[in-house]
């Protein structure tokens, strides 16, 4: 199978031109202008912005919380995922049984993904406990499985003690690995939730109050502190929502520090005046970290520009307003945490950011496509446009001005944040290894063709 993509606006992390892009095999074999191949179909991308597939390093498919289960699996999620122009995403695992070791989980998500998942994607692992089983067991999940970053959690049911993220940072700096950290200070939020519920102050708009700034940027600042105490281990932040979470990094930044950060649309686009909406709409906005001020809006955006932040990912993880969110009606802190966007994405960086002129068209590939494939081992394979490249390609057209709604949109859920948000550019295609799985919003591709990729470490 071949296919021909002709005249387009070819945009990558660096370069901006008009050509064609011949694929053939499922990799990109020629770039040029006025390419005549006998293709097996031809693209005419004139007008239209033609850029690598979207990576999203941060969804939650299949996900298990206890109280509720995401709504999403690996074929839904990413039915969702391609109609928004992303190919690929690495999937941040969720806790299996207690004591269980590392590859009881890895084992568990090729279940979940095989022959479900429509585009191509990996995983996270993910540490529950530290001992020396773990530690050593570390070295097959990096290299054999092909799986050199794990996420550990400051707080939740099986948060890590200083000491054993210590031994988490240097383990995987051995391995060539990353560490990837949810940065709340656990002791705050305990004391701020038990304060409100015991005040009964339990409706949405004490969620945020219940996880102030203050609480991510001193778990952010811990732990640049510790990645630094063990030679400066690889750090990747994830979801950051704060100014005071991004001027740590800064900091860490000037000093030379091996630290990537992360954020995420809802931080970007929306802010905490979403929990006082009537009727508990709040609790759609429940997540960890919350939605925040405008200032910090504006302070993630300029630290996207300024470089700080490496990558714009989701934390897709959707729960039913009508049914798992309701847990929360009476008290917020029994809601499940989480939202949708695996398909907005795309759109919405690419209307908020690139159209709005907070951001250039090629930071905005290097953030949504470049820099994931770059920090989490996947470059050059995925990423970039280049010859010898998966023929991963996202075509968007400029000029499609739509309204997000849930309705229309694809994930296996009944609502979207950003309900009744304008946007102006839209994916038209999404191509995975040379075939057409996306189109004018529709889903056309293949149930199981999606493939896992072994990541390779040392970033």
């Amino acid at each position: 199978m071949s296919l021909l993509i002709k005249n387009g606006n070819i945009i990558t992390a660096t370069d901006n031109y008009i050509g064609d892009i011949y694929i053939e095999d499922g990799i990109i074999k020629e770039i040029g202008i006025n390419l005549n191949k006998d293709s097996y179909k031809t693209i005419d991308a004139k007008g239209k912005i033609v850029i690598p597939g979207g990576i999203d390093v941060h969804t939650h498919l299949n996900l298990d919380v206890g109280i509720a289960v995401a709504n999403d699996d690996f074929y839904t999620g990413t039915i969702a995922a391609a109609c928004g122009g992303t190919t690929t995403i690495v999937d941040h695992m969720g806790f299996g049984p207690k004591g269980c070791n590392l590859k009881h989980q890895v084992d568990v998500y090729h279940e979940y993904a095989k022959e479900k998942a429509v585009i191509d994607y990996s995983f996270h692992g993910v540490i529950q406990h530290i001992n020396d089983d773990i530690l050593n067991e570390m070295e097959s999940i990096v290299n054999n499985e092909g799986i050199p970053s794990f996420k550990v959690y400051l707080t939740y049911d099986y948060k890590l003690e200083d000491e054993e993220v210590l031994k988490v940072l240097k383990r995987l700096k051995e391995l060539g690995g990353i560490t990837t950290v949810h940065c709340e200070n656990h002791g705050s939020i305990k004391f701020l939730k038990d304060y409100y519920i015991n005040n009964n102050l339990k409706s949405p708009k004490y969620h945020p109050l219940s996880r102030p700034v203050e609480v991510e940027g001193e778990a952010v600042n811990r732990m640049i502190n510790l990645a630094k105490i063990v030679d400066d281990a690889p750090l990747y932040i994830v979801h950051l929502s704060s100014e005071i979470g991004l001027n740590y990094i800064k900091t860490a930044h000037e000093k030379g520090e091996n630290v990537y950060a992360e954020t995420c649309p809802q931080y970007l686009v929306l802010d905490d005046s979403k929990y006082e909406i009537e009727n508990n709409e709040g609790l759609k906005y429940i997540m960890s970290p919350p939605l925040r001020k405008q200032r910090d809006i504006d302070a993630l955006w300029k630290g996207i520009n300024d470089g700080h932040i490496k990558t714009i990912a989701t934390d897709h993880c959707p729960f039913a307003f009508n049914k798992d969110k309701q847990l929360g009606k009476d008290d917020f802190t029994k809601c499940p945490n989480g939202a949708p966007g695996i398909e907005e994405r795309i759109p919405l960086i690419f209307s908020e950011g690139v159209m709005k002129n907070r951001i250039s068209i090629n930071k905005f590939v290097e953030v949504c496509c470049t820099n994931p494939a770059k920090i989490f081992g996947m470059y050059p394979k995925k990423g970039t446009i280049q010859v010898g490249s998966d023929g991963d390609i996202t075509i968007i057209d400029p000029n499609i001005e739509k309204i997000l709604k849930a309705e229309e949109l694809h994930s296996n859920v009944d609502y979207t944040p950003y309900e009744g948000i304008k946007v102006k550019g839209y994916p038209i295609y999404t191509i995975l290894r040379g075939e057409i799985i996306a189109k004018d919003n529709n889903f056309i591709g293949k149930k199981g063709y999606g493939e896992f990729i072994k990541r390779k470490s040392k970033i």
